[in-house]
């Protein structure tokens, strides 16, 4: 019964007053589905938020509740809701910073336009997380502050910001004009030096795997450097001489800086790591003999990065769609392609072309048509998708190309439905069909009865609003307390079944 509730609080057919009945049996499960409804009234958010309290913060992000609705001394959490949203009350954040909850203290910390005084208060705080937070999303000159803090974690969240000066960045890269470091969570826990074992048993430990200290706090200023090298806001100067650091975590937090010089690029773009050079492909930064240069690296990750590239040059892509897989997104070179280079694409021998171009969903007509007959089945699937075509169409793709498309042209958003009746029919079956005509708006009746047989596409058709009633009661008692959720939220329920069944409990 309890899936049964759940799913009727999501239904959008469900009557306001049996909405009011829902609230007022609500737990933590059903009151999430309730807060989502589009329906839902201000008075009725305020009751639920008095029926099932941890509800107040979804409310609060979902804009049902107000300042006016919330006292942060009964709902804090939900006042922190609202001050992360920047639209609290500022007396809320002054008795918030005073929470004997630390996680409390330290989501105020990661809140906007915080008053002064209470980033005094939070700057001052006796627990280094919560410090450490208001480090990461604070202002600049706090930031600067905060930067010649005792305690290293403090120091790497500084070095994470922003919003931190670059000047202070730098500083806190070089290991120059600050005060030495005093502590970091390491050696507040544990008597150095100390290295954290990485399969630590304990479990009320929270230490990183690694994590160690032989009184230069030396993980802790690692992780520092690392934030700092991959924080934009850092000096390119003061992170070019990391290109060969024996650290492979620090060499890897350039990759993605869209800064550097080309000679700094071209440095990683030879790093024994993939990662790196993967990361490394994909940066706007890198020029063209870049691009083409990793268009033939041994990695196909790498080669799969660089087919995400912006400005990767078609020809190049073409060769990296022969050789690697690219997904099935829709590349933003492709996105990006003038019509010359769509008629270019789409006309070319070279099916990887063709392909690349099919996924596009904005295809002239004369184009999309002349694709809908391409001979090459890997150009056909990726087409298949594209609104415009005909039911003639779909059918010529399936009867030439049969299971190696048949999913994606169920996917077809102007499929009509006696199609869909013959995909899920057709043999032999394939099984992701029947889940994507279960999603789809235009499947009937009958096409859903099949995909109901399907144990990955029954909880997607139990929804369906094409199902029958009488079909639908009695999805209410499958085994499966997915298709019993779905069935219940189905808008084709009867009001006078949504009723019994929520009077019922």
């Amino acid at each position: 019964m309890h899936h049964i509730l759940c799913g009727l609080a999501a239904n959008p057919a469900l009557p306001s007053e049996l909405a009011d009945r829902l609230i007022s049996i609500a737990d933590d499960d059903i009151a999430t589905h309730l807060a989502c409804r589009a329906d839902l009234s201000r008075a009725q958010a305020v009751a639920l938020a008095e029926r099932v309290d941890q509800s107040a913060v979804q409310l609060a992000y979902e804009g049902r509740l107000t300042a006016a609705d919330i006292d942060p001394s009964v709902r804090p959490d939900a006042a922190l809701a609202l001050l992360d949203q920047g639209v609290g009350r500022p007396e809320w954040a002054r008795h918030l910073a005073a929470d004997p909850v630390r996680e409390r203290r330290e989501k105020l910390a990661a809140c906007p336009g915080l008053p002064s005084d209470v980033v005094d208060t939070l700057a001052a705080d006796t627990d280094v997380r919560v410090v450490a937070e208001l480090a990461l999303w604070t202002i600049p000159d706090v930031a600067t502050r905060l930067a010649a803090h005792p305690h290293a974690e403090v120091r790497r969240a500084v070095a994470a910001n922003e919003a931190t000066p670059p000047a202070t960045l730098a500083a806190l890269l070089a290991g120059e004009g600050l005060p030495a470091a005093r502590r970091c969570l390491v050696c507040d826990r544990e008597q150095t030096p100390f290295v954290h074992d990485r399969q630590c048993p304990r479990l009320d430990c929270d230490l990183l795997p690694g994590a160690s200290c032989d009184g230069s706090h030396e993980s802790t200023v690692h992780a520092m450097m690392e934030a700092a090298l991959r924080n934009p806001a850092t000096p390119v100067e003061s992170v070019v001489g990391f290109v060969d650091h024996p650290s492979m975590l620090l060499r890897w937090a350039l990759a993605t800086r869209q800064d550097l010089p080309q000679q700094a690029c071209a440095r990683l773009a030879s790093d024994p790591t993939p990662g790196i050079r993967a990361d490394l492909a994909e940066n706007p930064a890198i020029d063209d003999a870049l691009i083409r240069a990793l268009a033939d690296d041994r990695d196909p990750d790498v080669r799969r990065r660089l087919a995400h590239h912006p400005r990767v040059p078609l020809d190049v892509l073409t060769h990296l769609a022969r050789t690697t897989r690219t997904g099935t997104t829709l590349l933003p070179r492709i996105a990006a392609s003038s019509p010359a280079e769509v008629e270019e694409l789409s006309t070319s021998p070279d099916p990887a072309a063709r392909m690349l171009v099919a996924q596009r969903r904005d295809l002239p007509p004369e184009t999309r048509n002349r694709l809908a007959d391409d001979p090459d089945a890997k150009v056909v699937k990726a087409l298949a998708p594209h609104p415009g075509l005909t039911e003639a169409q779909l059918r010529a793709m399936v009867h030439r190309h049969g299971v190696s498309v048949l999913a994606k042209v169920a996917t077809n958003p102007d499929a009509p439905p006696v199609l869909l009746e013959d995909l899920v029919r057709h043999q032999p079956a394939v099984q992701k069909v029947f889940r994507e005509v279960a999603r789809h708006r235009r499947a009937t009746n009958s096409a859903l009865l099949v995909c109901l047989a399907d144990q990955r596409a029954r909880p997607v058709a139990a929804g369906h609003p094409a199902l029958p009633p009488p079909v639908i009661e009695e999805l209410l008692t499958d085994a499966d307390w997915q298709v019993v959720e779905a069935a219940a939220a189905n808008p084709s329920l009867p009001t006078a079944v949504i009723a019994d069944l929520v009077c019922r409990r």
